[in-house]
């Protein structure tokens, strides 16, 4: 039966709130950047101007912003990148207004000559970008030849000020892998409890609701990747957090698994909708074995969250995945995908307690004939 106006209407509304969920979620996971940047350029201007005496030191603060930016990960080549391109575009720029004056062809050799320079350097994109807008600051704006210099002491001191900012990192960043993998298996969980309701009740409904909100949970392998990247980053460029690179290189580590997880996931609720759709039963066996697996999957979410690798969770995901071997065969071939998927999700996630491919398959008797 097709959805009527208000139906469409509400699913919308529940579709939006979602992303705006999202979107105020992301700028949670950014608040501390932002903030950094925005103390890092004041800090910067502070000491050019009020310590050094510029008059109008407006690249500082623009260095200090352009070499921390909102990602953690090569933040120290940033700074020198941004430093070095200041510097050739400066010197270049101020040289050539010398020599040959200002206008437009100027400026176009001025860029060319930067950028040219900047490649025989080896710089990357960064250095090369920054040698051909300072260059063209310096030839529109710079007239004096003291001025190239005044300049070139803002440039160095906004990327120091980066610098020291850039080893000041927060915990927040190491502990949201583990929080975002937490969140996957919470939503793994709950997609688990309600097929299992399904699996009893035939809803159609109610199915094509779940298998809708099952496609749309990619964005959660997004953020878990983005998170665990932003963590490798964070014990890269921070002395202060080094100690802590094993257990984010282990944390990320189990994406992929996660990932496996999810998808398998995916695909049992696509086989429960299609089984409410055709009307056929599910064996009684199979929404228990779900809601048992729901259950091993809270299991590993509170270890993840409590930044321990979960181990305490294997027996009871072992015991579900013998549960998985005793469970009742069927013609139906919705039936026997959602065994299958059962069975994946448990080896997938035995692999979260350290289990590694080949022993997460083994650990589970194959099913019966």
């Amino acid at each position: 039966m097709e959805a009527s106006p208000l139906d469409r209407l509400d699913r919308a509304w529940s579709r939006g709130r979602t992303s705006l969920g999202t979107r105020a979620e992301r700028l949670r996971s950014k608040s501390f950047a932002i903030v950094q940047c925005s103390l890092a350029a004041g800090v910067a201007w502070l000491i050019a101007k009020d310590l050094l005496g510029h008059d109008t030191p407006f690249f500082a603060p623009i260095a200090a912003v352009v070499s921390l930016g909102t990602s953690y990960g090569q933040r120290l080549r940033r700074v020198a990148e941004v430093t070095v391109g200041v510097a050739v575009g400066v010197l270049l720029g101020d040289l050539l207004v010398v020599w040959l004056g200002s206008g437009w062809w100027q400026i176009a050799l001025v860029v060319a000559v930067a950028m040219s320079a900047a490649f025989l350097l080896d710089g990357g994109p960064l250095l090369v970008t920054q040698a051909a807008v300072q260059s063209i600051v310096v030839t529109t704006l710079i007239v004096s030849p003291g001025g190239a210099l005044t300049r070139w002491t803002d440039a160095l001191v906004g990327g120091a000020v980066a610098l020291v900012a850039a080893t000041v990192v927060p915990a927040a960043a190491l502990r949201r892998p583990r929080e975002q993998a937490a969140k996957v298996l919470r939503k793994e969980a709950e997609m688990l409890r309600a097929a299992a309701d399904v699996m009893i009740g035939g809803d159609l409904d109610r199915a094509l609701d779940l298998l809708a909100d099952a496609r749309s949970t990619d964005y959660l392998i997004a953020e878990l990747r983005s998170a665990a990247d932003e963590g490798l980053a964070v014990v890269a460029s921070s002395p202060f957090r080094v100690r802590h690179k094993p257990g984010v290189r282990r944390m990320a580590e189990l994406v992929e698994p996660l990932d496996r997880s999810l998808r398998s996931t995916r695909v049992l609720m696509r086989y429960v909708a299609l089984a409410a759709y055709k009307r056929k039963p599910v064996p009684p066996g199979y929404p228990l074995v779900a809601r048992e697996l729901a259950a091993a999957v809270d299991l590993v979410a509170d270890e993840l969250h409590a930044d321990r690798m979960a181990v305490a969770a294997q027996p009871a995901l072992i015991a579900v995945g013998m549960a998985t071997s005793e469970l009742p065969r069927e013609e139906a071939l919705s039936v026997e995908v959602m065994l299958a998927q059962l069975r994946a999700v448990v080896t997938d996630l035995l692999m979260l307690t350290g289990m590694g491919q080949l022993e997460s398959t083994d650990a589970i008797p194959p099913p019966r004939v």
